[in-house]
């Protein structure tokens, strides 16, 4: 009963971290979007605000003894940092070079290669069913996005970077956690800091840092203040991002960040009257169809993984 009771509150320490990441990834999609509208406040400069306001969250943090943090050597981190700062650049690029559809189409190649680089570097084995839950997973994120696919070279290589950047950076991020026995929050202390110092090196080869629509420009009162608020509930969303691939899986955050995609969506359609056509709403059957046969194999297999550990002598 003891091993149930643990189970138990197990999975419901898993499910109250990915709904408060749901909630607050939902949050801050649409409050930067409101910041890029109404504000047009850089997008690079966004996510440097955004780490270094999760640095000092976490300074706060340990100062008032909620984690103790860990003597890390820099040298272990800085492919992590790196691989972080090449996703927010790799990213950003595509998104300029790209449509939004080859965007996500090229973001939901990101569980596959996730897949290939856990099952290559990591010795990981992913079951045959598991696998083929990413078949209805890309085909609703092709169905939402056919419709604006279109291919050019550079934005090619820049969406081709930016796949095996962010896996990368998603395995790094549990991996590191294991190897290096630390919890999220020791973890982000050290990588939030020099991620922050790298996005600050290649910001002004991307945007503009003095003067209008620079970090450092004439703001309003309110855009400092949204973009503060940004700041907390990235703070928030870094943490539980950290949080869930520790507990779980790089794959699992993927497949919980197209579910977020599908809710995101629908978000837009009842809060922002934007369209929805007859595709992406079978476009996102498909795909939460996909993540609930996911959710279903994974912990059938989980059950089955910890009888057979019982029954051992």
């Amino acid at each position: 009963m003891a091993s149930l009771a643990e189970r138990v509150r197990g999975h419901g320490r898993i499910a109250a971290g990915l709904l408060l990441n749901l909630l607050v990834s939902i949050c801050i999609v649409f409050l930067n979007k409101w910041i890029y509208v109404h504000h047009g406040f850089p997008n690079m400069s966004l996510t440097l605000v955004h780490f270094v306001v999760t640095w000092l969250g976490l300074y706060v943090c340990q100062k008032l003894d909620v984690f103790a943090p860990k003597s890390l050597p820099p040298s272990r981190l800085v492919l992590l940092a790196l691989s972080f700062c090449g996703f927010v650049v790799f990213t950003n690029l595509s998104l300029q070079s790209n449509t939004i559809g080859t965007y996500q189409l090229a973001k939901a190649m990101t569980t596959p290669a996730i897949i290939v680089i856990q099952t290559l570097c990591y010795g990981k084995t992913f079951s045959t069913r598991v696998r083929l839950t990413l078949i209805p997973i890309t085909l609703g994120v092709i169905l939402n996005s056919y419709y604006d696919v279109k291919f050019n070279f550079l934005g090619m290589v820049f969406a081709a970077l930016g796949v095996l950047v962010t896996s990368l950076y998603q395995v790094w991020v549990g991996a590191k956690q294991h190897e290096l026995q630390v919890n999220s929050m020791q973890l982000l202390y050290y990588q939030a800091p020099m991620s922050s110092a790298m996005l600050l090196v290649a910001v002004p080869f991307f945007e503009p840092v003095f003067g209008e629509g620079g970090i450092f420009g004439p703001w309003s009162v309110s855009a400092l203040l949204m973009v503060l608020l940004s700041g907390v509930i990235a703070f928030m969303v870094n943490l539980s991002i950290y949080w869930i691939i520790g507990n779980t899986s790089p794959v699992t955050y993927n497949m919980f960040g197209h579910f977020k995609f599908c809710i995101t969506l629908f978000g837009g359609y009842v809060l922002f009257k934007d369209p929805l056509s007859v595709n992406q709403g079978l476009g996102m059957l498909c795909t939460l169809f996909g993540i609930l046969a996911y959710t279903h194999f994974k912990l059938s297999e989980q059950e089955v993984s910890k009888s057979k550990l019982i029954q051992r002598p």
